[in-house]
């Protein structure tokens, strides 16, 4: 006698259940889907028995975005974070208490987008999602540009590209091979050639102004062509992002759609079919949000020189490292749960499109924010940066490159992230200014103020 539960067959590296349809949402993306998975149901049983329909549907809002998040329990961090900007606390413990507050912010701008999307769209909601998706990276690196502080602004924008490449994958690839050592684990290729392809030609646009500068020291030539390159590059790099977007969001839309599984536990993931907040309260919260994100950004900004003096630790080590860490926590801790759950198409497409995101339009943009700014900042990040860059790029797309997975191909790409964090961690001193070809780190003034 056939048994009564489900089959279970693979498709793609979604688990899908026979006899049912897999539910594809459209415009509902891997970061949504991976941002839910930190999200809990929220019990209206008090809430409802509220007489008064203000005061009510005021509860309602209060509850669903400020405890309807696994990490609600990191939001006291921003209130005293900023008591202890008012008071004067110890700078270190401003810039501690401000990231910690950061991380669950970031994970409810992408609830609130999402919620958005279900009165604007999905096309809309994409692009609301693509440009909120980092948005703390992008406050974050308009405050640092705001105070000339440009060696920041690249080093947390490299950190976040290389943690997504390496920390996250390499943290999804091995968690998940460990928890499916019996099964055999595939993802779709197509979406992660895609993200590749994207990171490689910002890869190309960072290395010629690199290679440019020290073409043109050999024949004599100013610097600020380098500064013009760098400005035309950005321009080409968010056209290509523009035209991702239009590949994205129209004409290969079906490539980027997340198939989410009908025999999912409910209690795993929590995902509604409609909204829960309304149009304008999620645009009033998603306005409150960005600017707690600003308010805590502007601490960070304020704070890291005297957190790295403090602490002992190079400016560069933290922005590069700790940043990125915490900043994006919510978004990586989804990317790993998922690759638990032997669902590796979603912990890709989040790693490598927020990898991709960064690279071709958080990057670029802060060039032209800065151009506008009457700042020069150019897309050479320097040797060290651009070739571990280039490198975590390298590695990525040969681990990716046959549609498979297992808990070693994690595993060094971790290893690989530890040896990244270790080179910028001893990296304390500004490095030799010599003309010698062997070595091309030769700092900017403003580099060499970050590094100490």
């Amino acid at each position: 006698m056939a048994s009564k539960e489900p089959s279970v067959m693979e498709n793609g590296g979604h688990v899908v259940c026979k006899g049912k349809e897999a539910i594809i949402r459209p415009g509902r993306t891997a970061h949504n889907v991976s941002s839910s998975s930190l999200r809990k149901k929220s019990d209206l049983s008090l809430v409802s028995k509220v007489r008064c329909g203000l005061l009510r549907s005021l509860l309602t809002n209060l509850q669903e975005v400020l405890l309807g998040t696994k990490l609600s329990v990191l939001l006291p961090a921003i209130p005293l974070a900023i008591v202890a900007q008012h008071y004067n606390f110890d700078k270190p413990w401003i810039f501690a208490l401000s990231l910690l507050g950061l991380t669950p912010l970031a994970e409810r701008v992408s609830f609130l987008t999402e919620q958005i999307a279900y009165y604007t769209g999905s096309t809309v909601g994409g692009l609301l999602n693509a440009t909120c998706g980092n948005a703390t990276e992008l406050i974050i690196a308009i405050l640092a540009l705001k105070e000339n502080k440009v060696a920041v602004v690249k080093y947390s924008l490299l950190g976040s590209i290389i943690s997504n490449l390496l920390l996250v994958l390499g943290t999804s690839l091995f968690c998940g091979g460990i928890a499916n050592l019996s099964k055999e684990q595939r993802y779709d290729r197509k979406q992660a050639d895609v993200n590749s392809i994207m990171l490689l030609l910002g890869l190309f646009c960072h290395v010629l102004p690199l290679l440019f500068q020290y073409a043109g020291k050999s024949a004599g030539l100013p610097s600020m062509p380098t500064l013009h390159l760098s400005r035309a590059s950005s321009i080409v790099m968010l056209i290509a992002y523009i035209a991702y977007l239009v590949f994205q969001l129209w004409t290969h839309r079906e490539l980027f759609e997340t198939q989410e599984d009908p025999c999912d536990d409910e209690d795993d993931l929590v995902s509604q079919e409609t909204a829960v907040i309304g149009f304008w309260s999620g645009i009033a919260w998603l306005v409150g949000m960005t600017a707690f994100i600003a308010v805590l950004s502007e601490y960070v900004v304020e704070t890291i020189e005297d957190a790295s003096s403090t602490w002992g630790i190079s400016v560069c080590f933290i922005s590069i490292i700790l940043l990125p860490i915490v900043g994006n926590a919510a978004e990586h801790a989804g990317a790993v749960i998922f690759a638990f759950k032997n669902k590796l198409d979603i912990s890709l497409a989040v790693a490598l499109g927020s990898a991709a995101q960064i690279s071709m339009f958080v990057v670029p943009l802060c060039v032209i924010i800065a151009w506008i700014m009457g700042i020069k900042m150019d897309l050479n990040f320097n040797i060290l940066e651009t070739g571990s860059l280039a490198l975590s790029i390298i590695i990525t797309s040969f681990t990716l490159q046959d549609g498979t997975s297992h808990y070693m191909k994690g595993l060094v790409l971790l290893l690989c992230y530890i040896v990244i964090g270790a080179c910028f961690f001893v990296v304390k001193t500004p490095l030799p200014n010599t003309d010698s070809v062997l070595n091309l780190g030769n700092l900017s003034a403003n580099d060499r103020a970050f590094r100490v």
